[in-house]
């Protein structure tokens, strides 16, 4: 009895980190496609490039690791304004299909670029010390990485809720999401709050990307390996709202450690059926509104 709660207790613990890194990614995701319907399936390009930055700044540069995961923000952010008003504003209008084509064609071309500058193994994290060894809760020892990832995580997605719910940017976003015609009408400039909001989305992929590196393995294949995941996410949580996400992001990173953990034979197959079962159920999502 003693071994199953302790074993209980570790699939809790490393599901509710893998959870954050999972939702902190997807939220962008969530929140583009709610705000400019935009099918983009290219969102894990963001994270990949964001774990590369990290691993780049820490291996070949040696620098801090806060300056590294606040670098992996910013690059990833500014490319992502460049790509937003060269390319993905050109589809706003566009049928889904040519948007799912379009973003498969970027996946395609980031994992052909990701090869020939980075190789084809997997990207080594160099941890600072103080991120590394055990860390004791309650008598009970846990990475100090992981106690990192679900603190920082936490804070990082408390601030911002509240960006979303208590400042102006977040009320424009919300108003856009609801109804984007009347929020022109009274005035929201969407062309400049859809850059705006797709840079901070993609940069939260980059951070995410960055800070699970020791979770999720850097390499080439990333995007197309890591965006069922990400999709469901956005699917089960629903759509342009911050709370749905959240919990999709705790149900399936604790689901898919206790699979690995106890019936690893069968991988993420419970997963998908209760993805299939739940968007049966509600096609909208846990948090989605109802058509």
């Amino acid at each position: 009895m003693e071994a199953f709660f302790s074993s209980l207790v570790s699939v809790a613990f490393h599901g509710v980190a893998y959870g954050m890194i999972l939702y902190v990614i997807s939220v962008g995701l969530s929140v583009t496609m709610g705000l400019m319907g935009f099918t983009n399936l290219a969102h894990g390009v963001f994270a990949m490039a964001g774990g590369y930055i990290l691993c780049s700044a820490l291996a070949r540069f040696q620098m801090p690791f806060p300056l590294a995961l606040a670098l992996s923000f910013v690059l990833v952010a500014a490319a992502s304004v460049v790509l937003e008003r060269l390319l993905y504003s050109r589809l706003y209008g566009a049928a889904e299909l040519e948007q799912v084509l379009f973003t498969i064609g970027l996946i395609f071309m980031s994992v052909a670029v990701a090869r020939l500058v980075f190789g084809t193994l997997q990207q080594p994290v160099l941890l600072p010390e103080y991120l590394k060894g055990p860390f004791t809760i309650l008598g009970r020892e846990f990475p100090v990485y992981r106690v990192f990832l679900i603190v920082f995580s936490a804070t990082m997605i408390a601030g911002l809720w509240l960006g979303v719910e208590r400042t102006l940017w977040g009320a424009m976003v919300r108003a856009a999401v609801d109804n984007r015609a009347m929020a022109q009408s009274i005035g929201i400039n969407t062309r400049r709050l859809f850059t705006i909001t797709f840079a901070v989305g993609s940069g939260l992929a980059g951070l995410g990307g960055a800070l699970g590196a020791e979770i999720v393995a850097i390499q080439p294949t990333y995007p197309f390996e890591q965006l069922v995941y990400f999709l469901i996410v956005v699917s089960v949580g629903g759509l342009g709202n911050l709370r749905g996400p959240f919990v999709a992001a705790l149900l399936i990173g604790i689901t898919d450690t206790a699979c690995k953990y106890w019936v690893p034979q069968f991988g993420a197959f419970f997963i998908y059926a209760a993805t299939i079962c739940l968007l049966l159920w509600r096609p909208a999502g846990l948090f989605g509104s109802r058509a």
